[in-house]
């Protein structure tokens, strides 16, 4: 069986590349911000977790979920106020508008897990984030993604 690796760099930078076409977004990186990550909308995304996928996998080889977050960020504070939910609503429905309309991600991995076949569905929670001394509101999206064959089982 010939198994594909897991490689990150190749599926971050599908998710990413989709936040950076929608033109919303002042930054888009590739990594969960330790620091405040500016002004303006803002989007990140990181590994949170990997995980076999029974179901898919054979005799032979492994399917795994890698979950990705993706979290947009803006700053409580701007004004008017009564627009950061709606800015950071618009951004959330246009990066699930973008991943469920590239379902494989350019052909990069077997599916996006829109539905939650395999776990968690495509989804956002919204909440509070503070850096520094600022508040920004946010979304973090459970991107999951569906990869075939990422490892070899061997007796």
């Amino acid at each position: 069986m010939i198994t594909v690796p897991l490689d990150l760099t190749t599926y971050r930078s599908a998710a990413t590349s989709h936040a950076q076409s929608l033109g919303l977004f002042e930054q888009v990186l590739g990594h969960e911000p330790v620091s405040a990550p500016g002004s303006g909308l803002i989007y990140a995304v990181w590994v949170k977790r990997i995980t076999p996928i029974s179901a898919r996998s054979g005799l032979d080889s492994v399917s795994v979920r890698l979950e990705l977050n993706g979290r947009v960020f803006m700053p409580a504070d701007t004004e008017p106020q009564d627009g950061v939910d709606v800015a950071v609503t618009g951004a959330v429905d246009g990066l699930m508008n973008a991943y469920c309309g590239d379902f494989e991600l350019g052909g990069s991995v077997a599916n996006v897990d829109l539905l939650g076949m395999h776990g968690a569905a495509l989804s956002a929670d919204f909440g509070y984030a503070r850096f520094d001394s600022t508040t920004y509101r946010v979304a973090t999206l459970v991107i999951p993604l569906i990869l075939n064959d990422v490892w070899t089982e061997a007796a």
